[in-house]
């Protein structure tokens, strides 16, 4: 239960300083107060600064606290994580400084796609790019260069668009063999229309990637799949949760599992809980370190409203963290050096900043999770491939009612002022 989860916290607290050895992690450390931060904070947008186009109490006031008063820019590395995929860093960037009365940057602000830049090998495929906004110029901007939307799709294809009657078009295109085989799918965020979405998706996942006929056999392993952004819900104005990205892959999966007997299959995951994201969220915070002259960032604290993406992932990259030292010490002894398991190594983010040691969670009570809903928090509404998973990572190191506390608790738990 939600409840149960956070009751957990003073627990988990004491074995992570025990853990850990990190005086600060239960009780006010005994230090002298830090003139420099050695920490840096990632913020979640939905549900922790504004809930729809509503920016939340306190939000405003928890930033202040951030800015260095004499110059009015930020004094702490701050960046804004979001599993957000339907528009540009330099536009949430611009949300950001006028919903917050502070000058956020573009260099600030990590969308569910960022990372995306990093998947060179698919830059110059032609990909599908599903959503809404401006998904053309977004998959342009992350380095995609040959690039068809679901609209552009439906036109080229115009009998399998079926479920509205009123938008089928009876005429069929007679350049449909003609095609370029779409060879994978960019999922950026939830459609408008699902029905159609749905449809054409699994008519380019059966077919290989060439609509224009049925296949012989239905190839498997499919086609590769990058998908952006799996919350299953997200809190807007409304006063319960709504459907998310995760939800309609969801529907795609088990549609896809209906048809075709088989799970289908990601090439990549990344948005929130993905230690990809996190650890790319890393680099970004380590720039921001660099740029105030300061030493690099030890101690990550990862604020946000949902347990199954910002908890859950907060605590996985922590996980990684801890890991990532013991691996390197391997690898020093027998890899030259060289760690094969680590992440950079996989994506090819080898010449990304790092430095991190720790990284903590911390659960507010003003979006998705409520204490006071009685609804049951699991992570099996994670995504699939993220499963099964230890039950303490829905369990945040700390707990706050909203973001400012969670600010107030974070300087005092490194004891800066």
């Amino acid at each position: 239960m939600a409840t149960a989860a956070v009751n957990k916290v003073s627990k988990l607290q004491v074995k992570l300083q025990n853990q850990l050895r990190i005086p600060g992690a239960t009780i006010k450390s005994t230090r002298f107060a830090h003139s420099v931060p050695n920490f840096g904070i990632l913020f979640d947008i939905d549900g922790v600064i504004v809930r729809g186009r509503r920016v939340l109490p306190f939000a405003p006031d928890a930033f202040k606290r951030l800015i260095d008063p004499s110059t009015g820019k930020f004094r702490i590395p701050s960046v804004f994580l979001t599993n957000a995929g339907n528009s540009l860093r330099q536009e949430k960037a611009d949300k950001l400084s006028d919903w917050l009365n502070v000058e956020v940057t573009e260099d600030q602000v990590v969308m569910a796609h960022s990372p995306l830049k990093m998947f060179t090998e698919f830059h110059s495929k032609h990909v599908l790019v599903t959503g809404q906004g401006p998904v053309e110029h977004i998959a342009k901007s992350l380095g995609f260069n040959n690039i068809t939307t679901v609209d552009q799709l439906r036109h080229a294809f115009p009998n399998l668009d079926c479920v509205d009657h009123k938008r089928r078009r009876a005429a069929p295109c007679s350049f449909e063999k003609y095609y370029p085989r779409i060879e994978a799918v960019v999922f950026f965020g939830e459609p408008v229309r699902w029905e159609t979405s749905l449809q054409l998706l699994v008519d380019v996942i059966l077919s290989d990637g060439q609509p224009s006929r049925a296949p012989d056999h239905i190839k498997h392993p499919h086609l590769p799949l990058l998908a952006c952004n799996m919350d299953l819900q997200w809190m807007a104005e409304a006063v319960m949760p709504r459907f998310g990205h995760g939800a309609f892959l969801l529907c795609l999966e088990n549609l896809y599992k209906k048809i075709t007997g088989r799970d289908m299959i990601y090439t990549a995951l990344i948005g929130k809980p993905s230690e990809i994201t996190y650890r790319h969220g890393e680099h970004v915070l380590q720039e921001q370190a660099k740029k105030l002259k300061i030493p690099p960032v030890k101690n990550i604290y990862c604020i946000g409203d949902n347990i199954c993406t910002d908890i859950f992932g907060a605590n996985l990259y922590n996980k990684y963290l801890q890991d990532r030292v013991r691996d390197s010490a391997q690898a020093a002894v027998q890899n030259n050096g060289h760690n094969p398991r680590s992440i950079d190594n996989l994506i090819g983010a080898v010449g990304e900043l790092k430095g991190a040691s720790n990284c903590y969670s911390v659960l507010v009570e003003t979006g998705v999770f409520s204490k006071s809903s009685g609804s049951p928090v699991s992570l099996d509404h994670s995504p699939r491939d993220f499963l099964p998973v230890e039950s303490s990572y829905q369990e945040p190191t700390f707990s706050t009612h909203n973001v400012l506390q969670a600010v107030n608790l974070i300087f005092e738990q490194e004891n800066y002022h």
